[in-house]
């Protein structure tokens, strides 16, 4: 299927590695330009180097800290005119109410929520004054799926689901389409570093981390291709309808109605079915 993204101009947040990276060789693939913003100058290079010389489309990259509001707004200025805007940049900490002090709080929510609501403010108005564009955000499933052993990502995530849907409900009236993916486990290589800690505290053996998938759809989590070729349809002209609408990645978690169910009570034998809390995103 040709989705019609040939010559597009992509800006990618949290590029340099996980589902950002992964966005960044699909879009390509489909022949846009991209536009690359992470922390990690060296990994931006590197793929800088991979995807010209596989794809032959531009790639410019943008090394910066994306925790402020100035920044964000510096890379919109950057980055000039964008098709499309991905926002992927996030990291907010894991832990019940009592184990979160305000400090992370605020930290994560700088990051992600304000990040996203920042970056997109300035890059939406250029896209509503040329009356075209499109807007994704990353955010995951426990907006959708609480926990609150993932207090804030819960939260940071619900606000970004609302605001989604409240800008990307009006957008189309400029000729913008605002909408939103909700992944769930996304298989990275920081999600295994996580589940090796796990398989570990349970099994007192970090090699049977796979078996912590067992009660996972399909016994697995998504891979960081499968969202972002989520996004790059979603991006397209073939998804040219969809506006102020979030969609689900998580092979059905967030629809079973809890975190966990077995027989009607919370399993202890497998890690939480949603988004973990050490995400692969990097600012």
């Amino acid at each position: 299927m040709k989705l019609g993204l040939e010559g597009k101009k992509v800006l990618i947040t949290g590029a340099s590695k996980g589902i950002g990276l992964a966005a960044a060789w699909s879009f390509a693939r489909e022949g846009a330009d991209l536009h690359l913003a992470a922390r990690s100058e060296e990994a931006l290079v590197e793929a800088k180097a991979a995807i010209e010389a596989e794809c032959g489309v531009a790639v410019t990259i943008y090394p910066m800290d994306l925790s402020s509001d100035a920044q964000m707004v510096a890379l919109a200025d950057a980055a000039g005119d964008v098709d499309i805007l991905v926002n992927n940049a996030g990291n907010i900490p894991s832990g019940p109410i009592d184990a979160v002090d305000d400090v992370s709080w605020r930290r994560g929510f700088d990051l992600k929520v304000f990040g996203y609501i920042s970056l997109t403010r300035a890059v939406y108005a250029r896209m509503q004054a040329r009356g075209t564009g499109v807007i994704v955000n990353d955010i995951g499933n426990s907006g959708e799926n609480w926990d609150a052993n993932y207090i804030a990502g819960s939260t940071g995530n619900a606000a970004l689901m609302a605001f989604t849907r409240a800008l990307g409900g009006v957008s189309m009236d400029y000729g913008v389409r605002v909408l939103g993916v909700n992944p769930g486990p996304v298989e990275t290589d920081r999600m295994v570093r996580l589940m090796k800690r796990r398989a570990v505290d349970m099994f007192g053996d970090e090699t049977r981390w796979r078996e912590l998938f067992d009660r996972y759809p399909g016994g697995r989590p998504a891979t960081a291709e499968e969202v972002a070729d989520l996004m790059v349809f979603l991006s397209s002209p073939r998804a040219g309808y969809v506006s102020g609408t979030i969609v689900t990645i998580d092979g059905g978690i967030a629809s079973r109605g809890s975190i966990i169910k077995d027989g009607g009570r919370r399993s202890v034998a497998a890690p939480a079915l949603q988004e973990p809390a050490i995400q692969e995103i990097d600012a």
